[in-house]
This record gives structure tokens, C-alpha cells and sequence, in this order.
């Protein structure tokens, strides 16, 4: 009868294990499993250890019945379907292999060699589309942890399907991408898509980008060519004075659903798209009050907020007069944005130059505050429309005794031509199919 360690024993036996591992003494390693094993009957990491060895000596069969046992007894374990997977793959059960590595990355989507092994068996058999997102997932995710960016970060066993991942990944979302312009390509010819071509490129990495001013940093796409300024002239914005006869009307509207019971207000921090980023890096205030920078939103990511634009009809009509940035899932972001005292919203840059962003200013306090780009201030006046390019690092702080209140939308940038914008909706839209599929 087999005696069961306690669990205490079974952490330190395997942390033993572990160490003669990591110390490349193997065989004593085996056999400090092999005794796990025996007082710890269905130890994931003792099985799939002991799995691994008989695969190396050529018991391929012995090697399944260890992982076939620690898929029994760990169902919810991730390591042991990517082994199970891979030994499936060997033998050509890709079935089974897109099952077993399917499981995984369910289980465990940060774990960068699951969506590899399973890239490779789409790919095997045949499903191209469907593997090409999950190499590059698959490729970012181990990126981001610092792994397989040479030979010496890259576990030797994989290099190889590393490195066949990565051609894919360059030549199939070049295909991919450009295939999703052609039709306005073939419409309208190679001249007029000629920025956006370099645009591409500069995205996937062909080209190096040619800032024209080393202020300007797009976290996202940058679009080459393009005038660079911080502010633009306002006769690039004709629409400006209809938006501006509104201010009083828009005013009220904001007033009304400001003060009625504040719903529909929320923090603007979540525009932000790191998900791991801390609300300290982007917003303080000078005062050592709780900073806050709360937002009605009209769009945001592109969805249209419905209730919001009922409660302010005129606001929703002077905005659908604007040459608004619409792209499904991505733009515009429209709000009353609101800035309360001492609250400064820190250094950041915005995601392309593909559009702009632009402020009706609807309640401005007497005192400090201003908005700065790059070095360049901007004092709000009620009623005076501007635009800025918030690719140049931004911030903006009220150092007034009242609360700061700003109608905030994104319009295209006044310099790109219509068929650009279309090509730009595609092309970003389809960026965005491609990096959901791939987990990111």
C-alpha cells in the first residue's frame, strides 16, 4: 500500500526535484520524482517530469501513460495538456493534438507555448487563417515576458517552430492586411493609397517610422506624410462655427445631466487601454484631494452610448454634424469631460495621427488651467473650439477652486483624403479582427 506524503514533505520533495533539475543533474532529479510519484500519486509535475524522460529514451508509449494518468487525476492542468498535445501531434492524432492544446490554452491564454503548439497543428492541417493570429499571440505573449527574442531567450526544443512562426506571422499579416485594401486599391490606384502603403509598413515593422518631429510618438499607427503640429488652424475646420453657435444649448444639456443625479458620469481612466496600468501613472491631484476626471461619454471606442444621446438630443446633433472618427470598436471617444479642482492628468500620448482630438470648452474657471502639448499651452475659452494632436505627449491640470467641463471628440485629421479615411477605417477595423483573434 502506497503511503501518501503530507503535503508539506510532497512541497519540499518536489522543490528538491525542481533544483537538481534546474542544475542539469537529471538522473537525480528522475529519481526525486519517481519518489514524489510514489508517495504522491497523480503529482502533475512528478508525472509529466517522469513523461518527459521515457519520451526522451524512446517510450513513447510509457510517455502517454504518464500524461494520460496526469490528465485524470489534474483536469484543470495546463503543462500537462501542452505535453499531452505535443506527443499527440508526434503520432499524428492532430485531432486529439488540437483538443489537447485547445484545452490548454483555455485554461491558461498566458502561456505562450499552448497557442504555439496549437498554431502548428492548425496550420498542419491546412487552417492557415485560424493559425496565423494564434502565432502571433502566441509570439507577443512570450515577447512580453521576455522570451523568444533570440537563440538565448528561446527554449532550444522550440526554436525552430519559433522561427517558422515568425515568417508566418511577417508574410501572412502583410497578406492579410494589404488583401483588405485592394478592392479600394483596385478603385482607386496605387497614388492614392500611397501614405496609407507607408503607413502599413511602418505598422508591421518594413519601415522605420520618419517622425517629423521626435515629439511625436503614436503608441498605436502612425500615419507618415502628414503635416505634424501640435494645434491646427481653425480654417482647416470649417464646421468649427456651427459646433460653437451650439455652446449655450450644450451647455444646458450637460448642466442637466450633470446635476440631476450624476449618472451617467463615470471615470475616464478606463479609456486607457493597458489593463495593468495603475490610476496613479496618469492622474494626481496637486492638492492631495482624490484626483478626478470623470466622463459622460457619447461614443466610446467607437459604441455608441444610445441613452446618454437622449438625454442630450443637441449635443448628439451638433456631433453628428462633425466629420466624427468612426471605426467600429476603436473610434471616436466623445464625452463631457470633466476635470475637478487640483486634478492633473499626467504626461501620456495618444494612439495614432490618423485623427484629432478636439475641445468645445463649456465651463472654464477663472485661474490655473491649462492644457499642454509638448511644451506648446492651451487656455480653454467657453464657446472656442480647438484641435490638437495627441500623439505629442500631453497633459492637462485645473488648478482653479471649481470644476473644469469640456465637450471632447475625435474628428479625422483635416489632412488625409476621403478615400484614406476609408482606407483607414479597413485597415484598422481588420487590425482589430486580427489582434482579438490572436488573444490580445
Amino acid at each position: 500500500m502506497t503511503e501518501q506524503f503530507p503535503a508539506a514533505d510532497a512541497a519540499a520533495l518536489r522543490a528538491s526535484a525542481f533544483a537538481l533539475a534546474n542544475q542539469g543533474r537529471m538522473l537525480e532529479a528522475e529519481r526525486a520524482f519517481s519518489d514524489l510519484l510514489r508517495g504522491s500519486p497523480g503529482d502533475a509535475d512528478a508525472l509529466n517530469f517522469l513523461a518527459v524522460c521515457a519520451h526522451g529514451r524512446g517510450r513513447a508509449d510509457e510517455a502517454m501513460e504518464l500524461l494520460l494518468q496526469a490528465r485524470q487525476a489534474n483536469p484543470g492542468d495546463a503543462a500537462t495538456l501542452v505535453n499531452l498535445g505535443s506527443l499527440q501531434r508526434e503520432r499524428e492524432r492532430l485531432d486529439d493534438a488540437q483538443a489537447a492544446f485547445a484545452e490548454a490554452v483555455r485554461l491558461a491564454p498566458d502561456i505562450p507555448a499552448a497557442r504555439l503548439r496549437l498554431a502548428e497543428v492548425l496550420e498542419a492541417r491546412g487552417s492557415l487563417r485560424d493559425a496565423l493570429p494564434m502565432y502571433f499571440g502566441a509570439i507577443m505573449a512570450a515577447q512580453k515576458r521576455n522570451a523568444w527574442l533570440s537563440d538565448e531567450t528561446t527554449e532550444p526544443a522550440l526554436r525552430p517552430l519559433v522561427m517558422h512562426a515568425m515568417r508566418v506571422v511577417d508574410s501572412g499579416r502583410r497578406a492579410l492586411f494589404t488583401g483588405l485594401l485592394a478592392p479600394l486599391r483596385e478603385m482607386h490606384g496605387d497614388l492614392a493609397l500611397r501614405r496609407v502603403g507607408r503607413c502599413l509598413a511602418t505598422y508591421l515593422g518594413e519601415l522605420r517610422p520618419a517622425y517629423a518631429d521626435p515629439a511625436q510618438r503614436p503608441t498605436f499607427l502612425y500615419m507618415p506624410d502628414l503635416p505634424s503640429t501640435r494645434f491646427f488652424e481653425r480654417d482647416l475646420f470649417p464646421w468649427y462655427g456651427a459646433m460653437e453657435a451650439q455652446t449655450d444649448a450644450i451647455r444646458a444639456e450637460m448642466q442637466a445631466v450633470f446635476t440631476a443625479d450624476g449618472s451617467g458620469f463615470e471615470p475616464f481612466f478606463g479609456h486607457f487601454d493597458d489593463k495593468n496600468a495603475r490610476i496613479e501613472d496618469h492622474l494626481r491631484n496637486d492638492r492631495g484631494d482624490t484626483p478626478v476626471w470623470d466622463a459622460f461619454f457619447f461614443y466610446r471606442h467607437g459604441v455608441r452610448y444610445d441613452a446618454n444621446a437622449v438625454r442630450c438630443p443637441i449635443t448628439a446633433a451638433a456631433l453628428d454634424a462633425t466629420p466624427l472618427c468612426r471605426i467600429r470598436e476603436h473610434a471616436p471617444e466623445v464625452c463631457f469631460s470633466v476635470l475637478t479642482p487640483g486634478s492633473h492628468i499626467l504626461p501620456h500620448r495618444g494612439v495614432t495621427n490618423t485623427r484629432v482630438v478636439t475641445h468645445l470648452p463649456l465651463v472654464v474657471p477663472e485661474g490655473d488651467l491649462v492644457l499642454n502639448v509638448s511644451g506648446e499651452p492651451m487656455h480653454w475659452h467657453e464657446g472656442r473650439c480647438f484641435s490638437f494632436d495627441d500623439t505629442f505627449e500631453h497633459e492637462a491640470w485645473n488648478r482653479s477652486d471649481e470644476t473644469r467641463v469640456v465637450l471632447l471628440f475625435d474628428v479625422w485629421n483635416p489632412h488625409l483624403t476621403p478615400v484614406e479615411r476609408d482606407a483607414l477605417t479597413t485597415l484598422i477595423g481588420g487590425i482589430g479582427d486580427f489582434n482579438r483573434a490572436a488573444g490580445l
